[in-house]
């Protein structure tokens, strides 16, 4: 049974079907749940397939380290052909004949570990003046981007025949898979392309848990409800604190508590009656409130 949009927190782990938007993705699902505020955590482009958190309600909150979380892909590359975007959607501008081995293919890949440089595609929206990157290049205009660097902790070589390989990246946000490509074709001397990209996890979060479209629109409001991830999964590195009615009442009215509980400075989850109540910055025997959920906040204001 449907229900009037409402309030609802927690997470989903979406499986992001090819063709469609990351926000397209997150508006759909927030339709079928009811949902009455949304968020993605980590853009896919329309070509790319996988997981997609979506946060709702007080859970977008607290979404940053999903931000911040190092990305595992399986890639399909094409060697041979650079296209103009970098990846299939392009128009090939320069063919290539294709003379290397496997060998080859895991000694180049070899030297893509570790920190690199990259420079972000045109086609990207990365913003420039407030506006993304890809409008430029569809006006003719090509801005010069700066590098970046971001780190490849790890490249396996799934399948290599002849002209096209399957690998898998773990890496930093903010790597562009398909600038990658481009390099590794660069380095083996014949050019390269993005085929296919599919993300499989992003942090400790799984794409064998996700659930697709599909799945979710053959649920009851019920089980659908029942498979969002509470809020606080996206915390569990951070230690965790358990306080008193009194002390969440204080940390709800924005003031410090002086504790002697051993942690180390910095962020900390919080509970309250054994619930997620919101994190808290540590400094020495000070715990300061960061992000609360917003009952937390309101329950407080009633009694005072």
């Amino acid at each position: 049974m449907a229900r009037n949009i409402s309030p609802l927190d927690g997470v989903l782990l979406f499986n992001k079907p090819l063709h469609l938007s990351s926000n397209t993705a997150l508006q759909k699902v927030r339709r079928l749940f009811q949902a009455e505020k949304a968020g993605h955590t980590g853009t896919l482009d329309p070509l790319a397939t996988g997981l997609l958190p979506i946060c709702f309600g007080e859970s977008t909150k607290f979404s940053t380290g999903l931000l911040n979380a190092d990305k595992t892909y399986r890639a399909l590359v094409k060697l041979g052909k650079t296209t103009t975007t970098g990846d299939a959607e392009g128009e090939i501008i320069r063919s290539c004949e294709v003379e290397v081995d496997e060998c080859q293919v895991r000694s180049v890949l070899d030297r893509f570990i570790g920190e690199i440089n990259q420079i972000p595609p045109m086609y990207s929206a990365l913003k420039h003046q407030g506006k993304p990157l890809y409008e430029y290049i569809r006006n003719g205009e090509t801005i010069e981007r700066a590098g970046r660097s971001v780190t490849i902790f790890d490249i396996v070589l799934d399948r290599f025949a002849g002209d096209e390989m399957d690998i898998t990246v773990r890496c930093s946000k903010g790597t562009y898979i398909r600038t990658l490509a481009e390099d590794i074709g660069n380095a083996l001397g014949c050019g390269a392309h993005l085929r296919g990209l599919h993300r499989t996890a992003i942090g400790d979060f799984s794409i064998v848990n996700a659930l697709s479209m599909e799945q979710l629109e053959a649920m009851s409001t019920e089980e659908r409800d029942a498979s969002l991830l509470p809020v606080d999964c996206m915390l569990q590195d951070l230690p965790m604190l358990e306080l008193d009615a009194v002390q969440v009442t204080r940390m709800a009215q924005g003031q410090r508590l002086g504790l002697d509980i051993g942690l180390a400075d910095g962020k900390v989850r919080l509970y309250g009656a054994g619930k997620f109540i919101g994190v808290g910055d540590l400094l020495g025997r000070r715990l300061a409130p960061d992000r609360l959920l917003s009952s937390v906040a309101k329950s407080a204001a009633v009694r005072e």
